[in-house]
């Protein structure tokens, strides 16, 4: 749709995004016709505007007000209009120090990576986790502390995953050891997807054989690496949701924020749209009303996938800001971290 605005029409639009993004105010025409470089009357720039409006790219808040780009506007403007920006040095050292600071935890990793473009993008920074399709090594519960214990898994290519879980009342370590065992002879040599379909399968089968307290370990043990009732769903990181609570001043605003964070905890509607960037390369813009998530909390979500030795997708990692994010800085950055990722993991 960009070509078909003429020269002077899409100067006009860019000039009225940039100031947007720059300032968050209506852009109007007396402040354009004064900006150097554009040769163009007020009555000119009104008349553009106007066209602009009735396209659908710009709308006006308030009778007599300068113009503002609609989620429409705005999205043709990134895809067509936006000079994207190159990361300095500096941010490319911090997004990889970050990353490598980690060890070898993936999920360590991504949620370090997951900070650092919080951190610099002043956003929310999100990751989706790939399943981990390498098959299992070793597992093994460690007792911590009255309630609590430690699940280790390594997998044949090196990687070390450990987690948390808690234990129900009463498990001695010998339960422990038991489940360590019952998990081992017939995990080992298969994938977590593999594992956690046999273990459902055989824990449904025989109940009877294990101590229930040893068999509660096992459930849990196998409840943390699957993450949910669907052994096919992948983890879902979110950090720095504060970020999305800068700005916001009208309490209407805060309502929109607030709605926005329901769905985060939710994570589903989130998580189907972070999978439907699985599906393309390179990084994805969703502005505003693009999807229903964003439509109502004034965000977008800037993500690419990464990938795995083979190239293919695994996961994708992002953030999610307000509308009028810097998306020239945020869209390498983004793309950066997702290359980096792939290949950290691969």
């Amino acid at each position: 749709m960009i070509t078909d605005l003429n020269e002077r029409s899409r100067e006009i639009f860019r000039r009225i995004v940039d100031g947007y993004l720059e300032s968050g105010v209506p852009v109007g025409s007396r402040t354009l016709s004064r900006q150097p470089g554009l040769d163009i009357s007020s009555a000119t720039i009104r008349n553009v505007m106007a066209d602009l409006e009735d396209a659908g790219l710009l709308f006006s808040p308030h009778t007599s007000a300068g113009r503002l780009p609609t989620d429409a506007g705005l999205k043709l403007f990134v895809d067509g209009l936006l000079e994207v920006g190159n990361l300095t040095s500096a941010e490319r050292h911090s997004i990889e120090g970050e990353c490598k600071s980690s060890g070898s935890s993936v999920e360590g990793m991504l949620e370090r990576a997951t900070q650092a473009l919080s951190g610099l993008s002043s956003c929310a920074g999100l990751v989706m986790a790939p399943k981990s399709q390498t098959p299992l090594k070793h597992i093994e519960f460690v007792a911590l502390n009255p309630g609590r214990a430690l699940v280790v898994m390594v997998t044949e290519n090196g990687v070390v995953e450990n987690r948390i879980i808690e234990l129900p009342l009463g498990v001695l370590p010998s339960a422990l050891v038991e489940a360590t065992n019952y998990l081992s002879a017939r995990l080992v040599g298969r994938t977590l997807d593999d594992a956690l379909n046999v273990m459902k399968l055989e824990l449904a089968q025989h109940k009877a054989e294990l101590d229930s307290l040893t068999q509660k370990v096992v459930e849990a043990g196998i409840a943390v690496w699957g993450g949910s009732a669907d052994a096919g769903e992948a983890a879902l990181i979110i950090r720095g949701q504060s970020n999305l609570l800068k700005d916001v001043g009208a309490q209407a605003d805060l309502e929109q924020i607030r709605a926005l964070f329901a769905a985060l905890e939710t994570k589903e509607t989130l998580s189907s749209l972070i999978r439907s960037a699985d599906t393309a390369e390179g990084v994805q813009i969703f502005i505003g009303s693009d999807n229903t998530l964003f439509g109502l909390s004034g965000c977008s979500m800037v993500v690419g996938p990464y990938h795995d030795s083979h190239q293919r997708i695994i996961g994708a990692i992002g953030v999610i800001g307000p509308t009028r994010m810097n998306y020239a800085r945020i869209i390498p950055m983004v793309d950066f971290t997702s290359k980096l990722v792939g290949r950290l993991i691969g």
